[in-house]
């Protein structure tokens, strides 16, 4: 068996750098930076700072390029993907990069001043052909935080439910995965 898959959780070091290839698609390049925190020989703490590439493409590329800053908390679900290519010297380069499919936006306060923020709407990037859609949630929990939701380009949209439904809603057992 094999598996090639990458989980991150980090913030953006950088703004997103989009562009459009020559047959019309959208592609974002973010750099994510997350920590390695370890207790070092002597017993003190430690921490480093790592760099990862992340590509993005068709709807995910456009909702990164529109809605991540500098310095946001993201969610990257992805591959690994190496690709080379030959460097103006006539060297051959390689880059590996973290190919997204899955992203989630991370975590933003009430008091941001937008009012009708990303963080509000689910969306359904799927096939990169199509449209955007998207449905309306409840704007802001009590506790001040906006719902955060997923984005995956293989499951259709899916409303966010928030605590105060989740009492309401019967599960049926044909419904539980195992």
């Amino acid at each position: 068996m094999n598996l090639n898959r990458v989980i991150l959780i980090g913030r953006l070091a950088a703004d997103p750098e989009s562009r459009t290839t020559s047959t019309g698609q959208d592609v974002v390049n973010l750099r994510v930076a997350t920590d390695r925190m370890w207790t070092d020989q002597s017993g003190q703490k430690q921490k480093q700072a790592e760099f990862h590439s992340v590509v993005l493409w068709g709807r995910l590329a456009q909702i990164a390029n529109q809605y991540l800053k500098k310095g946001g908390l993201v969610m990257i679900e992805g591959r690994l993907q190496t690709r080379s290519w030959m460097g103006q010297d006539n060297q051959k380069r390689y880059r590996t990069e973290i190919v997204a499919e899955n992203l989630q936006l991370g975590p933003r306060s009430a008091s941001s001043g937008s009012s009708e923020s990303s963080y509000n709407t689910p969306w359904n990037s799927g096939n990169t052909s199509q449209k955007f859609t998207s449905q309306p949630v409840k704007a802001v929990p009590k506790d001040g935080m906006e719902e955060i939701p997923v984005i995956n380009e293989d499951e259709p949209t899916q409303p966010i439910i928030s605590d105060n439904e989740i009492e309401e809603a019967e599960i049926d057992l044909k419904d539980i995965p195992f």
